[in-house]
């Protein structure tokens, strides 16, 4: 019998060899559960096995790649609601795999046993089958991840959603505390330090919900409205030296700055590219701030000397948690390296980008470029 027969005839013995595999990672869950979309992948493999396909398409499939064949958009949807499924029920991805070698050395064992004589065809069938259990096991993983980032993701907005109101109110006693007459000087200072470490903690809380938006599929969020950069370069300057009153900070602004952004998070780009170059760049060096307007459009630079960037990590510097997958970076409390990323993310929204370059002999420039009327931005 050949293979893709063998499989829609003896399907409930397959899925027994399925259940028992999977009850040895999950062995509270029901055997309802278990089955899930195992058999539609079977029969769709089996169906997906009898159609013709060319050597070029079978390769394409067993990568993951789409195809158009019916029997092909079968497998990929009982695969896709089979990884969802697995998800839900708390299987990580290497039980997922296991689940599929499991299913693969089930399928050729009990065919095998079936065969009293070995056949020309028998080597292509099995070759048919890999490649089918190849397109399923590739498309359940990428379907899996999507559903545990989406989770994630919608996880970390909530939580930072949440984590703001709680934070308020211990930031306006920390406020009231720090404006009562009869404190000592030690509390008045204490609860300095407390709205500080409030701000601080805000920011932490914006940068992760900004990142599950983005994250989201969503974007950054502006609201433009017309304005001038000369303020947002002399206040983005005097809040970062008020929190490093031991750097210099310089600022410089040319030519017309008038155009249409959102303020906020173009002091959110100021403050976290200043406050980068003050992390990174040589202490006893100044760090500059220069906002230069140009034909049709406003550049941002902020420029530190001190060790240049490794050419390596420039390459992912502006991605997600860049810092966490950096070999040999030093992690600094205070900041969950998200900054450049959100940098980049606002640029976007605004039509507009940020590059860098970095050497010894010339220091570190961060540039976005904006336009000065982005075509998405969203008007006040």
């Amino acid at each position: 019998m050949r293979l893709a027969d063998f499989i829609l005839a003896n399907i409930e013995p397959i899925l027994a060899d399925w259940v028992s595999f999977a009850r040895t990672i999950t062995p509270e869950k029901d055997i309802t559960i278990l089955r899930d979309h195992a058999a539609e992948i079977l029969q769709a493999a089996a169906l997906d096995m009898k159609t013709t396909q060319t050597s070029d398409e079978r390769s394409e499939k067993s990568k993951g790649h789409d195809d158009d064949d019916p029997e092909s958009q079968l497998l990929d949807s009982a695969s896709v609601e089979h990884a969802i499924g697995r998800a839900n029920t708390g299987f990580d991805t290497i039980e997922l795999l296991s689940e599929y070698r499991a299913l693969r050395a089930s399928v050729i064992r009990l065919w095998r046993e079936s065969l009293p004589d070995t056949l020309s065809h028998d080597l292509d069938d099995l070759t048919r089958f890999n490649e089918a259990i190849d397109q399923s096991a590739a498309t359940a993983v990428e379907s899996y991840t999507e559903r545990v980032d989406e989770t994630r993701e919608i996880f970390l907005a909530i939580l930072g959603h949440d984590l703001r109101n709680p934070l308020a109110a211990l930031k306006l006693g920390a406020q009231v505390l720090s404006q009562t007459d009869y404190l000592n000087t030690n509390l008045a200072k204490t609860a300095d330090k407390m709205i500080d470490t409030a701000n601080q903690m805000d920011g932490l809380i914006l940068d992760l919900l900004d990142f599950a938006v983005t994250r989201m599929g969503h974007g950054i969020p502006i609201v433009t409205a017309k304005m001038n950069l000369s303020d947002l370069c002399q206040n983005g300057v005097t809040e970062i030296q008020a929190a490093h009153p031991e750097r210099t900070i310089r600022c410089a602004s040319h030519g017309d700055l008038d155009g249409t952004w959102d303020a906020r998070r173009l002091r959110q780009v100021i403050s976290n590219l200043l406050g980068n170059a003050i992390q990174y760049g040589a202490v006893d060096m100044p760090v500059d701030l220069t906002i230069t307007g140009e034909a049709s459009e406003v550049v941002i630079n902020v420029h530190n000397d001190g060790e240049p960037i490794p050419p390596d990590r420039v390459l992912t510097l502006f991605h997600p948690m860049s810092r966490w997958l950096y070999r040999g970076l030093v992690h600094r409390p205070g900041n969950i390296g998200l900054g450049l990323y959100i940098v980049r993310e606002i640029a976007t929204a605004h039509d507009g980008s940020v590059q860098v370059t970095s050497s010894r002999a010339a220091g570190t420039d961060f540039t976005v470029r904006l336009p000065r009327e982005p075509v998405s931005a969203l008007p006040a």
